[in-house]
């Protein structure tokens, strides 16, 4: 393998595990982060660090600050942005779904739903999101459109943090029935 080759895996993975713990808010908004505790931390150089924080910054979780980075404040007005933007893409996906999806794609969606209804209640929410969020992907997988289900993917980590909190507000239940309406 080239060097340049496992320098670009390091450097995903890094980006990787970066970008989960902006999305869990292990950086805590307003928190700076120096690139060389990050690297001593995770057991690399500090260059995959840097390039992971330029992309987080692009991804919309971090803001370059003097002297490195700092992640971004919670903010209620793009919360709620970020919220009518998923709405908007996802009644897309489904409309497109409607006249799109194969009957094996419906067959699979369905499995998927009976089989995450069947997780345990006492699962962590962190986990129920992720199914939750499986199965809106699934409804963009059926629209056929790359573009919005990357759309939606891209939307979802943005607002991870604050679906765990609406997860254990609302229920599953809710959740559960609302996508078997969908189906």
């Amino acid at each position: 393998m080239k060097i340049s080759n496992i320098r670009h895996e390091r450097g995903s993975s890094v980006y990787s595990t970066l970008r989960d713990m902006a999305i869990s808010y292990e950086f805590k908004p307003g928190e700076r982060l120096s690139e060389s505790e990050l690297a001593l931390r995770l057991g690399v150089s500090r260059t995959p660090v840097r390039e992971a924080l330029t992309r987080l910054v692009a991804d919309g979780f971090l803001l370059p600050a003097s002297r490195g980075y700092m992640r971004r404040e919670l903010d209620v007005k793009e919360s709620l942005d970020l919220y009518e933007a998923r709405v908007a893409v996802e009644r897309e996906c489904v409309r497109l779904a409607v006249e799109r999806a194969t009957d094996a794609q419906l067959d699979e969606a369905l499995a998927y739903l009976e089989q995450s209804q069947r997780v345990a209640s006492d699962t962590p929410i962190r986990q129920l999101v992720d199914l939750d969020e499986g199965f809106h992907l699934r409804i963009a997988d059926m629209a056929g459109n790359a573009e919005l289900r990357r759309m939606l993917a891209s939307l979802n980590e943005r607002i991870r943090f604050i679906r765990w909190i609406d997860m254990e507000n609302v229920g599953r239940a809710s959740t559960q029935h609302e996508h078997l309406e969908i189906l």
